[in-house]
């Protein structure tokens, strides 16, 4: 029989591959099971470990639900800590802390008229306006009152200085005489002041029921982007 060069290559070619094929499958398996050592299938049902424990809760338990007053508080001290100093977050880190419990009984609505009532009392001692000013700057509160569940502060803002000043009123800092810091919303006031003396009026609305048992409050104001204005006021009454 006469030798055929051609298929004899191809035979050996053959050959050559399946044996790398082989050679290639094993090293891919040794290497997959090493790495795979010591990794375990996981529990199909974790309900098992669960309720094999000593101790472990029946889950029956009602879901605790955080107060609204809480929730206010946080997330004003949240939104208010950005891009203070640090003794300012210094001081605010106490409301930041959530205090979970049960839910409350519902007040009835007699309590509720009582509470409303008791804001909406005139106070013939109240010390307004109260001012603040620095740079040609004045920020002024100039009445409280209660309307629709807030304390409402008329406030106003002049430029008597030479540059126009810009504010963010996120940076409006509300707290009470009890170092609370307190959800503010401000309405009416520019973003950016002009410097022609202009007075400009609005108003600083705080939820009353943030302000249980407290008398006093706070406000700090700073400009924007530079925090150079430094507009601080203290002993502003709380209507009652």
């Amino acid at each position: 029989m006469k030798f055929n060069t051609t298929v004899a290559l191809t035979i050996v070619l053959l050959t050559m591959m399946l044996g790398a094929g082989v050679v290639s499958a094993f090293w891919g398996f040794s290497l997959g099971h090493e790495a795979l050592k010591g990794v375990t299938q996981p529990d199909t049902n974790p309900k098992k470990k669960l309720t094999g424990k000593k101790g472990s809760s029946s889950g029956k338990e009602g879901v605790l639900i955080v107060s609204e007053k809480d929730i206010l508080v946080n997330v004003h001290a949240h939104i208010h800590n950005k891009g203070k100093n640090p003794s300012a977050k210094k001081n605010s880190q106490k409301t930041k802390q959530i205090s979970w419990s049960k839910p409350a009984q519902k007040e009835s609505s007699s309590d509720v008229l009582t509470q409303e009532a008791s804001f909406t009392r005139k106070n013939p001692k109240l010390n307004l306006p109260v001012k603040s000013q620095d740079k040609g700057v004045t920020l002024a509160v100039n009445s409280a009152s209660v309307q629709e569940g807030s304390l409402m502060l008329d406030v106003s803002l002049k430029n008597q200085s030479s540059n126009p000043v810009r504010f963010l009123y996120s940076f409006l800092n509300v707290t009470d005489d009890r170092g609370r810091a307190l959800s503010a919303i401000t309405e009416g006031l520019p973003g950016e002041l002009p410097a022609n003396g202009k007075e400009f009026s609005g108003t600083v609305s705080i939820p009353t029921a943030l302000l249980e048992n407290s008398e006093k409050l706070s406000l700090t104001l700073t400009d924007y982007p530079d925090q150079k204005l430094q507009l601080k006021m203290s002993q502003i009454p709380v209507v009652r």
